[in-house]
């Protein structure tokens, strides 16, 4: 083995011993073609280290939808793959499930499903600690109390959301808990609003993220929300992007407004698209303090839109209450209990 090799595997033990994984248990490792192949084999043979039972279910590539399309999956229509699956513990997804049903059947069936989609060097620099957890769990505890979000910025938004219809999402970076689903790497909370349940403006500013096209807005873009849905697109280049994605899918769910929530990794690292774009994105998703607001799905928490179209966009420099308590104040986190510990400068 190589030390890179060597390195992945002990890394990956540390992961599945944080999902829990036992001797007594089994592991699938989900793969299509030669994708991420080096993950795959780290995995098996971590797991067989832990002395756990494990196997690869290789598929071929997911049938074309509309680029950027989410919930179309190798997996998508494979009655056979779904039901060995189910058969397992553990589900290592190499492939990329999510907003799918197929993986949220695996979930009602107990199977717990860590996502590992990023380079290993992210990875490595956002692994999860149990303090992690700590900290999501009190940001979800917080959004499940809630009733109404709000956040603003110096650019102009200014929008509220009305919460309590559905749960909350968390993602603390290991699968741990039967029919749990998480992502490595991670460190966020987020909810999604009651129907129809939001209302005010939206301002991307410069620096904030556009996903999936992973790239910084150049300019402003104002979105206009009424009743859960975008009603407006103005600004330049950025805003015509955005105009031209959405009607690609010939699908008005696609304007509706998604989950909303805050980062709290302070190992992520908002600058990391301007060095490497070819990533899934959970630095920009998860860095400490953002604003992720979304627009398109909530079948994850329960919602019935279930629309391919998904964007996220981090934002910077927000800030956000809970039923009018301070929670984000210009990108920072107030609460104690969710704060990290910051490097002290030399």
């Amino acid at each position: 083995m190589t030390v890179e090799f060597q390195e992945m595997v002990s890394l990956f033990k540390k992961q599945l011993e944080l999902c829990k994984l036992k001797q007594s248990e089994t592991m699938a490792v989900l793969t299509s073609g030669e994708i991420r192949a080096d993950y795959a084999k780290a995995f098996l043979t971590a797991a067989s280290e832990i002395g756990a039972n494990a196997f690869e279910l290789k598929l071929p590539p997911a049938k074309q939808g509309a680029s950027g399309s989410f919930g179309i999956t190798p997996l998508t229509d494979n009655r056979v793959a779904v039901e060995c699956l189910k058969k397992a513990d553990l589900v290592i997804d190499l492939v990329l499930l999510l907003f799918s049903k197929e993986q949220l059947e695996l979930q009602d069936a107990g199977v717990r499903i860590l996502l590992v989609v990023e380079p290993f060097d992210v990875i490595k620099r956002m692994f999860p600690k149990e303090s992690d957890k700590e900290r999501v769990l009190y940001a979800t505890q917080l959004l499940r109390n809630a009733k109404e979000l709000r956040f603003t910025n110096k650019a102009g938004s200014d929008v509220t959301y009305q919460l309590g219809q559905y749960p909350i999402l968390t993602e603390y970076g290991f699968a741990d808990e039967p029919g749990r689903w998480d992502h490595l790497p991670s460190c966020f909370s987020a909810a999604t609003s009651n129907d129809c349940g939001v209302d005010g403006v939206v301002v991307l500013d410069k620096g904030d993220i556009f996903f999936p096209f992973n790239r910084y807005f150049q300019d402003q873009v104002k979105l206009t929300i009424k009743g859960g849905f975008v009603t407006g697109i103005e600004g330049g280049f950025d805003a015509m992007l955005m105009r031209d994605y959405i009607e690609s899918f010939n699908d008005p769910r696609a304007y509706a407004i998604s989950h909303i929530g805050w980062g709290l990794n302070e190992r992520a690292q908002w600058h990391s698209l301007a060095f490497d774009d070819q990533v899934f994105g959970m630095d920009g998703r998860a860095f400490y303090g953002n604003v992720l607001f979304s627009l398109g799905p909530n079948s994850e928490l329960g919602g019935n839109n279930d629309t391919p179209c998904h964007l996220d966009l981090p934002m910077k420099n927000c800030t956000l209450y809970l039923d009018g308590k301070l929670i984000v104040k210009d990108g920072d986190i107030v609460i104690d209990e969710m704060k990290a510990a910051k490097p002290q400068l030399a």
